[in-house]
């Protein structure tokens, strides 16, 4: 099986109302809304898929999920820039196809619907603390950092097993919308995660 690993940025935007339950419950509880609708975009600053260089790369998700996260029956697609490699396509498609082991394993069995890949312009970037991503014309999106009780701390929940990251900063969308795969959602003022991410499978 090859090696792979990612280091990097990966930020959350989803339906659910205050926070996403299924960071603590781990997928045991249901989405605040009864169903999960979301969108994540991921920064990569250093990665690698056997001999292909994923450093630099950006990437994005779409997810739906009808009830509680840990039943499956998802739907997902995947977007990656533009400006990638199709060798580096190729590889994130292995990698969150979840057919390569490792930190996405879960991903081949709770997705049912694999909507396909789409290489498109996507832009990350940071205004502030505040995550703007871009995905052209599919995704606009603003994540701001909930702020904690002392003054230029942000409320964390740490230590968890969160499948993403063990430490999830809890966020909020300024401005979330999705338009793709007949979706045409707005998370504004909704749930929102930010997690530096450290996956792989060795």
């Amino acid at each position: 099986m090859e090696q792979w690993s990612l280091k990097g940025e990966f930020v959350l935007s989803c339906s659910c109302t205050v926070f996403c339950p299924c960071v603590l419950s781990l997928g045991e509880h249901p989405p605040t809304e009864g169903h999960c609708q979301t969108w994540a975009a991921l920064r990569i600053d250093d990665g690698r898929f056997d001999n292909v260089d994923l450093s630099g790369v950006k990437a994005a998700l779409m997810i739906e999920i009808p009830g509680l996260m840990s039943r499956g029956n998802w739907s997902a697609a995947l977007f990656v820039d533009e400006k990638a490699s199709i060798y580096a396509v190729k590889a994130l498609t292995r990698i969150f196809s979840g057919k390569v082991g490792g930190s996405t394993h879960l991903l081949s069995i709770l997705v049912g619907n694999f909507l396909g890949v789409r290489q498109v312009p996507i832009d990350y970037r940071l205004d502030g603390e505040t995550r703007l991503v871009t995905v052209d014309k599919i995704i606009d999106g603003a994540i701001t950092p909930v702020r904690g009780k002392n003054r230029g701390e942000n409320v964390v929940i740490q230590n968890s097993e969160y499948w993403i990251a063990p430490n999830v900063t809890v966020a909020k969308a300024d401005k979330s919308r999705f338009r793709a795969f007949g979706r045409n959602w707005n998370f504004a003022g909704r749930s929102a995660e930010i997690c530096q991410i450290d996956w792989g499978n060795q």
